[in-house]
C-alpha cells in the first residue's frame, strides 16, 4: 500500500485521459492531483482499506485505481465506453493490481453489485450537451450500491444537493473543493483550458 500521497499522484499521473472523449457522456479526465487528494482523504476515513470500491463512470480508471493502490481488497470500475475499459484494464497491469480489478463496460443504472464505498466523478453539467439527470442518477445509484458515497459535482449545485441526499435518506459529512481544469477537448470549446468549481461530497446512508 502507498504511504504517501505524493507517490499516490505520481502513480496515478501516467493514467492516459480518454482515448476518444464523446461530449454526449461528458468525459473529462480526473486529473491526478485531485484524484490522489480524493483517495488519500478516504482512505483516512476508513472507507478504502480493506474495502470492495466501486467506481460509477470509470472513464480510464484513475479513481478506482487509486482505491487499488490504497489497499481495497477489490475494485469495481463501471462505464459504457469499452475504449476507456481497455485502458484502465492496461494500467492495473501496469500498476501491478489486475488481480483485485475489475472493469466492467455496463450502464450505471443495470450495475447491481453492493459494495463498501462508492467513488465517482459522473458528469455534472460542465458544458452544454450534459443531460441535467446524469449526476442524480448516479448519485441514486451510489447510494444503492453503497453505505459511504464520495461523489464529484458542481459548487453551485452544492444546495441543491444538500436537500437531495437529505431526501434519499442520507447526509453529507465532509466536503472537497477544487477547481477542476477542462481542457479544450471538444469542438465547442471556445477556450484552450478553463476551470470549474467542483465540490467532492462525502455521503453517508443515515440508519
Amino acid at each position: 500500500m502507498i504511504s504517501k500521497k505524493r507517490h499516490l499522484e505520481m502513480a496515478l499521473q501516467q493514467v492516459p485521459s480518454h482515448p476518444h472523449p464523446d461530449p454526449d457522456l461528458e468525459q473529462y479526465h480526473t486529473p491526478a492531483g485531485i484524484a490522489a487528494d480524493v483517495i488519500w482523504n478516504a482512505s483516512n476515513y476508513g472507507d478504502i482499506d480493506g474495502m470492495k470500491v466501486v467506481d460509477l463512470g470509470c472513464g480510464t480508471g484513475i479513481l478506482a485505481l487509486g482505491a487499488a493502490l490504497m489497499g481495497a481488497v477489490e475494485v469495481v470500475g463501471v462505464d459504457v465506453d469499452v475504449d476507456a475499459l481497455r485502458v484502465a484494464e492496461s494500467e492495473a497491469e501496469r500498476l501491478d493490481v489486475a488481480h483485485n480489478s475489475r472493469f466492467l463496460q455496463v450502464d450505471v443504472d443495470d450495475f447491481q453489485e453492493n459494495a463498501d464505498t462508492v467513488i465517482e466523478n459522473p458528469p455534472f453539467g460542465a458544458q452544454k450537451a450534459h443531460r441535467k439527470d446524469a449526476d442524480r442518477r448516479f448519485l441514486e445509484k451510489a447510494l444503492e450500491v453503497a453505505p459511504v458515497v464520495y461523489s464529484f459535482h458542481l459548487a453551485k449545485t452544492e444546495e441543491f444537493l444538500e436537500n437531495m441526499v437529505k431526501a434519499m435518506g442520507a447526509v453529507i459529512t465532509h466536503r472537497f473543493y477544487y477547481a477542476f481544469p477542462l481542457p479544450h477537448i471538444y469542438h465547442f470549446h471556445q477556450d484552450e483550458k478553463r476551470e470549474v468549481e467542483v465540490v467532492v461530497l462525502r455521503i453517508e446512508k443515515m440508519g
